[in-house]
């Protein structure tokens, strides 16, 4: 459990905890998928290279958005934001990405396949953060999986050219 800090907001300390707690998995999530968007983007290949580079660099844009607002929220709550690269590598719950995906759409399904798994726990944070009775963190939540569920259009958008 996350130590927690004194506030006036009115969620009792318990629910605050969890909220911490659940933030700071979302933010190891948001971090680690971060450097994996960046990582393709830096290393894509072939014929579709520059419009795959400036996808997953928007993409990454995003995501690290993301992490700023997870990692204030924690800290508004009266929690720590657990933010640092190591940290991260300790509580993400991401595989590694893929040895060698740099070609093309298997660079795009590599960032599909991460992309889709934050999404997926981001949806499960919306429910858990409401059931800890914190309307803006699943809020915040909401916004995210917006976003990351149209940035995973975008990339899946790209695999069906490939049908």
């Amino acid at each position: 459990m996350s130590e927690i800090r004194d506030t006036r907001i009115e969620i009792p300390d318990e629910a605050r905890e969890g909220l911490v707690d659940l933030l700071n998995s979302q933010l190891a999530d948001a971090t680690d998928l971060y450097t994996q968007v960046k990582f393709a983007h830096w290393n894509v290949k072939g014929s579709d290279f520059i419009q795959l580079h400036e996808l997953f660099d928007e993409a990454a844009a995003h995501v690290l958005e993301f992490t700023d607002l997870i990692a204030e929220r924690a800290t508004t709550l009266g929690g720590t934001a657990h933010g640092t690269l190591r940290q991260a590598a300790a509580g993400t719950s991401l595989s590694e990405y893929p040895e060698g995906q740099f070609d093309g759409m298997d660079a795009v399904a590599a960032v599909a396949d991460q992309v889709a798994v934050y999404a997926a726990s981001t949806r499960q944070a919306i429910e858990e953060s409401d059931k800890l009775g914190d309307a803006a963190s699943s809020d915040l939540f909401t916004e995210v999986a917006r976003q990351i569920d149209k940035d995973l259009w975008f990339l899946e958008a790209h695999l069906r050219s490939t049908d």
